[in-house]
């Protein structure tokens, strides 16, 4: 997805550089998951 609204950013201007703006929320998303990850890792272990 970053990657595609990079390219549709460069398509209207191409002084645009969007990849990395795009690919923070997709870093943040990654973080996340990770964190629920652990939560529930911490809680099957607990049983």
């Amino acid at each position: 997805a970053a990657r595609v609204s990079n390219k549709v950013g460069l398509e209207s201007d191409p002084q645009n550089f969007l990849l990395m703006h795009a690919m923070g929320p997709n870093v943040a998303g990654v973080i996340g998951s990770a964190i629920a990850a652990g939560v529930m890792l911490k809680y099957v272990l607990a049983m």
